[in-house]
């Protein structure tokens, strides 16, 4: 067997392509998850504790040439080198907002397959015909004469 061939079986496999569907969706959900944090969370939060804005939060760790703007992108166009944890805690809510819908997902999942009632059970299968002749055959040998 060839290395296409045992490629071609891996792939058509059920888990490999459920797996990237997962990741697709995956990456579209995690694009929502920022909007939703950058769009409508960050700003709230801004508004909660004074027109705070992570992303601009940020640590220079060397010297600023001079005529540079003290923001995040000019520091960075300049090469200076700065510690940008602002970037960091935003990616850190991202994901625990996407870990807590994930949960929240799951255990809706969850108690969904719990309330599935149980399929009835089956129907024995009817007896194979030399079972059913031999049966008859001992009832006829039981019965009184």
């Amino acid at each position: 067997m060839g290395i296409a061939q045992e490629f071609r079986e891996f792939a058509i496999k059920g888990n490999v392509i459920d797996l990237a569907v997962g990741v697709i969706i995956g990456g579209a959900f995690g694009k929502i998850v920022d909007s939703v944090v950058s769009d409508l969370i960050m700003p709230v939060v801004g508004l909660v504790f004074g027109r705070l804005d992570f992303s601009n939060l940020y640590l220079v760790l060397g010297s600023i040439p001079p005529g540079t703007a003290h923001t995040l992108d000019a520091l960075k166009k300049a090469g200076v080198p700065v510690l940008a944890y602002g970037h960091f805690i935003t990616v850190a809510v991202n994901f625990l907002i996407l870990a807590f819908i994930i949960f929240m997902m799951v255990k809706q999942i969850n108690r969904l397959k719990r309330q599935a009632p149980a399929p009835a059970p089956a129907a024995p299968a009817a007896p194979p015909e030399d079972i059913v002749l031999l049966r008859e055959i001992r009832d006829s040998l039981n019965r009184p004469r």
